[in-house]
């Protein structure tokens, strides 16, 4: 076995720990951002959140499945939000499994479905929300930045 071969072994356990435990932290992230009124779901209504009140994001997620991959205006709308997220240092991920996603942050039973395709973090005050979760993923995002992985995608775990 060569030293390459050894170390890119190493490298994929580690990734997939990585992406594991970030998927662990969104999790907690949303739950806990839920329970506290903190999150804005929906492209429209994150869209209307950044244009108003931009420094009180904290963390957006993006969610795409195979049914909207040619949905031209969502992607459109995508990329206007990861350039907002770039230009405001907001760490931004992408996840592939929306309905998880929508479950994690689901609506109340009178409600109508949210659309989960854009969901952001926001913070209740001025501060910087102090959150276990938000630092690990923020950790996580500025490594994956260091191997230019601009937006990375997590996978959440199974339930």
């Amino acid at each position: 076995m060569t030293f390459e071969e050894i170390c890119g072994q190493t490298n994929s356990t580690d990734a997939s720990d990585r992406m594991q435990g970030a998927g662990s932290a969104l999790e907690e992230l949303l739950v806990s951002a839920k329970k506290q009124d903190c999150l804005t779901v929906g492209v429209y209504e994150s869209a209307k959140v950044m244009n108003v009140d931009p420094d009180s994001v904290a963390f957006c997620v993006l969610a795409m499945d195979e049914e909207y991959e040619c949905d031209i205006a969502l992607q459109i709308h995508f990329t206007l939000i990861q350039a907002f997220c770039f230009d405001n240092d907001i760490n931004i991920v992408r996840v592939n499994d929306i309905e998880r996603l929508a479950d994690i942050v689901g609506s109340e039973e009178s409600e109508e479905p949210k659309d989960a395709h854009c969901i952001l973090v926001t913070s209740p005050t001025a501060d910087t929300w102090k959150d276990p979760a938000l630092e690990k993923l923020g950790l996580f995002c500025e490594e994956s930045r260091s191997v230019y992985e601009w937006v990375p995608t997590i996978t959440l775990p199974e339930r």
